[in-house]
């Protein structure tokens, strides 16, 4: 995201903010970490993918990627949030942390992401890392 030349310094350093901007990086590095892994999977059932405009088109709409999408719309949903006008208020961002601890729950017996994930954590340990790190980041800033 870049960052707008009309943003005062009070803004960009509220704790609410740098939460948001915290967790959205922390996602993006899971994001990142989970494609890699998922790619090199796809990679040993369908061979080589020759390009990152090729990889990006695979992750965008093919079904093997599908269960990254909802990692991906709540990276947006931060954005958009990040971008609006106002602050963004404490149940703002706890419906946003809320809705992340709940994306990064793997299940071994669960479906869709929640078993995606699970699957990922166990072969890749990238995505083990950046778990551990959006773990982390997910508390809520004393507002004050």
């Amino acid at each position: 995201m870049a960052t707008s030349s009309k943003q005062s310094p009070a803004r960009s350093t509220s704790p609410l903010r740098k939460t948001l901007v915290d967790v959205r990086y922390g996602l993006l590095g899971l994001h990142k970490a989970l494609i890699v892994a998922e790619q090199l999977t796809f990679e040993r059932i369908y061979g080589r993918v020759d390009s990152t405009g090729q990889l990006l088109q695979l992750v965008m709409s093919d079904p093997w990627f599908t269960w990254l999408h909802p990692l991906s719309n709540l990276v947006v949903r931060i954005d958009e949030l990040l971008d609006a006008d106002e602050e963004p208020t404490v149940e703002d961002v706890a419906v946003l942390l809320t809705e992340a601890r709940g994306l990064i729950r793997p299940s071994e017996l669960g479906d869709g992401f929640e078993r995606s994930y699970y699957e990922a954590l166990q072969r890749a340990p990238e995505v083990v890392m950046a778990h551990c790190e959006m773990k982390k980041l997910l508390v809520l800033p004393d507002a004050a």
